[in-house]
């Protein structure tokens, strides 16, 4: 299984419009972060989680040319707002078999179908995606041999999902995740996960609370995700370096194989 991290900043990208820190004026390729999202791959089966405001940069500075199933965590802009870039995916495939699969917990179908009705409404205009839209409750194998997992937990007030495919557990915009939920995220070869940022926040984790979950997940790798223009690459990479546990920062195109 293959993961190819598409975006990995925070809801405003990084650099942020205007700002002259440090780390959006960096030279950095690395400090430069689209929205979250990745790919995970497997089989010529590819699964996008979340489409991001950058997705057709995305697709075209990662030369990303097929997308077979969508996972959504939520319906917050930065996870969604590419939506219609999907449309592109439809015409590239066979004309039987244009329709793309999204999957989602029951309260974001429904609301993705009620704010983009355009597209689910029969008779509409052609310029617009071919969506199925299905609602994910339990683990379901999306095809034999790869089964997806979703994993509720919360963002701030919000009970939304992160996701498990196989030993993956992708899990963004998260505050704490319920009990419960831990037991779905044993034996994990790679955690992909929010840090926000260093200090405490409403809505998402903070560094030191993303090891902390680490710690008690206890995956193989845990990589970062979501990072705002508070976390310099460089720097913490060298926090890592420090820790016991395997923890790596994510950039934009990184790509990994389980």
């Amino acid at each position: 299984m293959k993961i190819l991290v598409l975006g990995c900043g925070t809801s405003t990208g990084v650099p942020l419009i205007g700002c002259t820190c440090n780390v959006c004026t960096s030279a950095n390729e690395k400090n430069k972060r689209l929205r979250p999202s990745v790919m995970v791959s497997e089989n010529n089966f590819d699964i996008l989680i979340d489409t991001a405001p950058d997705l057709r940069t995305q697709a075209l500075k990662f030369n990303v040319k097929n997308i077979d199933a969508v996972l959504y965590t939520h319906t917050h802009a930065d996870h969604i707002f590419g939506i219609d870039d999907l449309r592109m995916f439809n015409y590239l495939k066979n004309i039987n078999d244009r329709f793309i699969p999204i999957y989602a917990s029951e309260t974001a179908i429904n609301f993705i179908k009620d704010k983009f009705d355009y597209i689910f409404k029969e008779k509409s205009e052609s310029s617009k995606p071919y969506l199925l839209p299905n609602v994910i409750k339990e683990p379901l194998e999306i095809k034999p041999g790869l089964k997806i997992t979703p994993i509720p937990v919360f963002h701030g007030k919000n009970l939304i999902y992160g996701y498990r495919i196989n030993d993956f557990a992708y899990i963004t915009d998260v505050s704490s995740i319920p009990e419960q939920s831990f037991d779905l995220l044993k034996d994990l070869k790679v955690l992909m996960i929010d840090a926000l940022r260093y200090q405490p926040h409403p809505t998402h984790l903070s560094l030191e609370e993303t090891i902390a979950i680490s710690k008690k997940t206890n995956p193989v790798k845990t990589y970062f995700t979501h990072m705002g223009h508070n976390i310099d690459y460089g720097e913490i990479t060298d926090i890592c370096r420090c820790r016991q546990n395997e923890l790596i920062p994510s950039f934009d195109g990184l790509s990994f194989e389980l």
